[in-house]
């Protein structure tokens, strides 16, 4: 698939990675397509398999977009790519927004349904918020299997994002569809107790499991 990746920061650059290692051709939008260190980094790393552009050339032809832009900026970057390049598409979410304080900046209304709302022709999916970026494409280097959330309106939409979640190697038990975009609430929420957990335990590098009930005869 054509993937376009809005955000050029460690999220962006590491499902970049992730997918154009599955053989998916990606471009990365970045406010600084010319940028001479950028363009070597990637060449660098990945040659020529991952290219940059401006994001509304990025997001052109894409067959998905994905915001890994700082959820506080999300609404005005997507809305400078304009809403005629996103109608239609699916756009796989993964921001969190936080304030200068360190505090959740959607309380009531997550970043999810606000771009939805703002883009209602835009198939949003919301995904990957809940781990870290090394951790989204790579879930095999836990000691267990983890569980990573779909939060979305649109059924096809969501099995695309499926999809493109195996490509990272997440199995299709470890991933568990919520429902509508809403429920996207709870996923951005979880990042106040993933902070409390990484202080804890002194990582990033940590999944969850959902544990269904055992079957009693």
């Amino acid at each position: 698939m054509k993937i376009s990746i809005l955000g050029t920061g460690h999220v962006g650059k590491a499902l970049a990675a992730g997918w154009a290692g599955a053989g998916h051709d990606v471009v990365l939008g970045s406010r600084r397509p010319d940028d001479p260190d950028l363009r070597a980094e990637l060449a660098e790393r990945w040659g020529e398999r991952i290219r940059v552009a401006d994001p509304a050339s990025a997001a052109a032809d894409a067959e998905v977009v994905v915001n890994a832009t700082p959820g506080t900026a999300s609404v005005a970057a997507l809305s400078a790519v304009g809403t005629p390049a996103l109608r239609g598409k699916v756009l796989l979410d993964v921001g969190v927004g936080f304030d200068a304080e360190g505090n959740l900046s959607h309380l009531v209304e997550s970043l999810g349904e606000e771009i939805q709302r703002t883009f209602p022709d835009t198939r949003v999916v919301k995904t990957l918020c809940t781990i870290d970026r090394e951790l989204m494409v790579a879930p095999d280097s836990l000691e267990g299997p983890s569980t990573v959330f779909l939060s979305g309106d649109d059924a096809d939409a969501k099995r695309t994002v499926a999809g493109l979640l195996a490509d990272l190697g997440w199995p299709a038990d470890s991933v568990l569809d919520l429902g509508g975009i809403a429920t996207a609430r709870g996923q951005e929420h979880y990042a106040l107790l993933f902070m409390g957990i990484a202080e804890a335990i002194g990582s990033y590098g940590f999944g969850i499991r959902v544990v269904p009930p055992a079957v009693r005869d």
